[in-house]
């Protein structure tokens, strides 16, 4: 449809193509047709992720979490505090991106040279879109930047392609990373995370956030709160996709957001609370800010739970203590 504000001033004429409605005319679709019976239209039902599809949805867990998959530990001790469907192997989504940076960071590529957004970054499988048009340019840091913080998916598409050997030989390489550091149940076919195939346990992706944490550069700019860009005379202004990185409740030293239809909301991070560096991963959790209320229960948790010694979890604290634990 057509839409023109009516203005009796500058309009004299009346187009016989168009019909006036409240404060409007609307361009007729079929003018001098009988009026065709409007069509109900049936709303489509949102598509199930995998771990729905698999029932993880049914598991229940000492907090009533909403994600189908919870994996919490202490990062010095590797003490597990919390744990529900972590060996499950599911799609990861933008979490993808935190081993896309590692890579980029270790190879220890010249983080100034210009990268330009060609038509093979374009997303072709979920139809996302982004602000980094064709033929932008940016450094590679500033593409790194974005691709951790904003989880831009064309900035890490273009880091791949552009890796040395191109993205064959990085997607190699982030499989051979997984393997290095024991991430049996993980497998990568695409730097962005928007293919389903790319896919983890949230057990592998506690080992992934420890040992990415041990990185300035992945630390700085997973957590920075928003970026600018210099796009041709445009300043564009991008912002972090995990809001829990501007409160001041939160301590939080490295994170990462995913999501796609088949992975459900998805967050991992490491963060300081009540003094203990923790990790949390959150996987296929099935409302847009579920995730965040996941993180924000287990950080309540953590620092409200009685603890009979600093090699105590929450979760045995509770039972010691009498505490009735819903399982």
């Amino acid at each position: 449809m057509v839409f023109a504000v009516q203005d009796s001033k500058r309009n004299s004429r009346v187009d016989p193509t168009r019909q006036p409605t409240k404060n409007k005319w609307v361009k007729a679709q079929n003018f001098g047709k009988a009026p065709a019976k409007a069509k109900g239209r049936s709303p489509v039902p949102a598509k199930p992720s995998f771990g729905d599809v698999a029932g993880l949805r049914h598991a229940t867990d000492v907090l009533a979490l909403k994600s189908s998959v919870a994996f919490v530990i202490d990062q010095d001790t590797k003490e597990v505090l919390l744990h529900k469907n972590e060996l499950a192997v599911l799609p990861i989504a933008s979490i993808t991106k935190l081993m896309t940076g590692v890579l980029i960071s270790e190879a220890r590529l010249p983080m100034d040279e210009l990268i330009t957004i060609s038509q093979d970054d374009v997303d072709m499988e979920k139809g996302s879109r982004s602000r980094l048009t064709v033929g932008t340019t940016l450094s590679r840091g500033e593409l790194l930047h974005l691709a951790l913080m904003s989880s831009e998916n064309r900035a890490a598409h273009a880091l791949g392609r552009t890796y040395p050997g191109g993205m064959s030989n990085f997607v190699s390489l982030m499989n051979g990373k997984a393997a290095e550091l024991g991430m049996a149940a993980t497998s990568y076919v695409e730097p962005t995370g928007l293919s389903s195939k790319n896919q983890s346990s949230a057990k592998d992706l506690a080992t992934l956030v420890n040992y990415a944490y041990a990185d300035q550069t992945l630390r700085e700019y997973s957590t920075s709160p928003g970026h600018q860009v210099e796009v041709g005379r445009r300043t564009l202004q991008f912002n972090n996709t995990n809001r829990l990185v501007k409160s001041p409740d939160w301590e939080i030293g490295l994170q990462k957001t995913g999501y796609i239809s088949e992975a459900g909301q998805c967050l991992v991070m490491q963060a300081k609370v009540a003094g203990r560096k923790i990790i949390m991963v959150f996987l296929d959790s099935a409302g847009k800010l579920s995730r965040i209320a996941d993180a924000e229960r287990v950080r309540r948790w953590v620092e409200s739970a009685p603890m009979v010694n600093a090699r105590v979890s929450p979760v045995a604290a509770l039972e010691l203590s009498g505490t009735r634990i819903r399982q």
